[in-house]
């Protein structure tokens, strides 16, 4: 898997055999958390469509997710809005519709219109201690799914 960084505002993640790699135009571009939680939205999205397109017997060699995000001008300082597309030259015009509907079933997708209850607090803190909550305890996370460049 690969990600670029396409400008301060937008990545693309392309599936490449071998390791996950972070590629910049420039030496010095750094790779920020905007980065990170884009390409966290672009490989989540990317996991569950390739799975699907895995399960319906499509091949997903050349899909490519590309996601850029916008600032909010009101304070505090955030992401306002986020824009992911897909290219997916082999999928038939058909399968379109539903591919956009599996994308939308990402955990990421799904988290950041739901977002969830953040706490932070000191590690020595007593009141803070973190614990797992038991309703996931015994979640199912569902595979997404191996690339075949991934062996």
């Amino acid at each position: 898997m690969k990600i670029i960084l396409t400008s301060e505002y937008s990545i693309r993640l392309e599936p490449e055999p071998g390791p996950m790699t972070i590629e910049a135009p420039e030496p010095d571009e750094q790779y920020s958390p905007f980065h990170m939680l884009a390409s966290s939205l672009a490989y989540c999205t990317w996991s569950v469509m390739y799975s699907w397109a895995t399960n319906t017997k499509q091949s997903a060699d050349d899909l490519v997710i590309e996601v850029s995000w916008k600032f909010s001008e009101d304070e505090p300082h955030r992401v306002s809005g986020m824009s992911l597309l897909y290219e997916w030259p082999s999928l038939p015009e058909k399968k379109r519709l539903a591919a956009k509907r599996v994308a939308e079933m990402c955990t990421i997708h799904a988290t950041l219109h739901h977002p969830p209850t953040i706490t932070i607090g000191h590690a020595g803190d007593q009141e803070h201690e973190h614990q797992p909550d038991e309703a996931m305890a015994g979640a199912h996370v569902p595979d997404a799914g191996r690339h075949p460049h991934d062996s």
